[in-house]
């Protein structure tokens, strides 16, 4: 079966070394006091294009031969892949095309455009986007990179847990934002290939959780995408997933899924007590923590994982006010 390894996501370092910042870790004395153990976190929200998943893909740019990059890349994306790949193919001289639902937030969409690359709006579901990838592909002879299941996306992401193991050797806990699986595989392939007794929980939300579904019924299943507080985990993991299903099956010890209630309290804890601002998936690690999700035992690392939130939709949420769903996917 097919997976990507310790010594994959070892090389992804050495492969992105100098294109991706190295991000820092600290402790949380709210939570750690709360919790009666040591609670860190992992400030990738930090990370230059305000999310991890500028790991996967300057790796999955870089593993490219030059007639892939004189072609081009496209990708479907609800946002984070999109503005890191842009910045990845920026850095290259290369064509960049993301294509995207009607669900995905504006600011988004204005900071890919920003960075050069062509964007498509189709339907109202990452599977919609993903046709539109196929088409491109097909009949531009683009190259897909998709947004987690590839294995360079994979290790790329997973250098993430590297870090995490470097910064926390002892860690018996870690929880990792969990939608298509790129980041949740990759970060444990990594942990668990440092230190197989540590704990790896997958966190993501109650609307439209996709791979929580998939892993329930033991297949890739359809999960209608909703609107959310944590849009960057929205999306489908496709019926033919070849690496994250298996992995996230394999790895994970554990999935909690987040009320949007559950998601708001953890933006807002994040800013009022950690000094940081998240986006609703930066945060669902700090929510499962507040909400009693997960039992914290030994010292915790919590991912937060981007910080790629509209700012009037976070002022409200910070002053309490609970967004319609409507305004969460404006």
């Amino acid at each position: 079966m097919a997976t990507v390894t310790l010594g994959d996501i070892r090389a992804a370092r050495e492969r992105i070394a100098g294109k991706i910042e190295r991000t820092s870790i600290v402790l949380s004395a709210s939570l750690s006091e709360g919790l009666g153990v040591p609670v860190q976190l992992k400030l990738e929200h930090r990370q230059t294009t305000g999310s991890f998943k500028l790991r996967g893909a300057s790796n999955a740019v870089a593993s490219l031969d030059a007639e892939e990059k004189a072609r081009g890349v496209v990708a479907a994306s609800t946002g984070n892949h999109g503005r890191a790949l842009a910045h990845a193919a920026k850095l290259e001289g290369m064509r960049a095309v993301i294509c995207m639902s009607r669900l995905v937030p504006k600011n988004k969409l204005d900071e890919i455009r920003r960075l050069g690359a062509e964007i498509r709006i189709v339907g109202n579901s990452q599977d919609d986007a993903q046709q539109e990838v196929e088409r491109l592909v097909t009949e531009e002879g683009l190259v897909m990179l998709p947004p987690f299941d590839h294995p360079a996306i994979i290790a790329g992401q997973g250098t993430l847990g590297l870090e995490v193991m470097e910064q926390v050797p002892d860690a018996a806990l870690v929880l990792v934002q969990l939608s298509g699986g790129g980041l949740a595989s990759g970060v444990a392939a990594a942990v668990k290939g440092i230190r197989p007794g540590t704990r790896v929980v997958g966190v993501s939300m109650a609307r439209g959780a996709a791979m929580k579904a998939s892993l329930d019924a033991g297949r890739p299943v359809l999960v209608e995408e909703l609107p959310t507080l944590a849009d960057s985990l929205g999306g489908g993991i496709g019926l033919d997933t070849r690496l994250t299903f298996a992995m996230c099956r394999n790895l994970l010890d554990d999935v909690v899924l987040l009320s949007e209630d559950e998601i708001a309290a953890g933006i807002r804890h994040a800013y009022e007590q950690e000094r940081e601002i998240v986006e609703g998936a930066g945060a669902v690690g700090i929510a499962a923590l507040l909400a009693g999700k997960v039992k914290a035992e030994g010292p915790v690392v919590v991912v937060l994982s981007g910080r790629n939130i509209d700012m009037q939709l976070h002022r409200k949420i910070v002053c309490g006010e609970m967004p319609a769903i409507s305004e969460r996917a404006a």
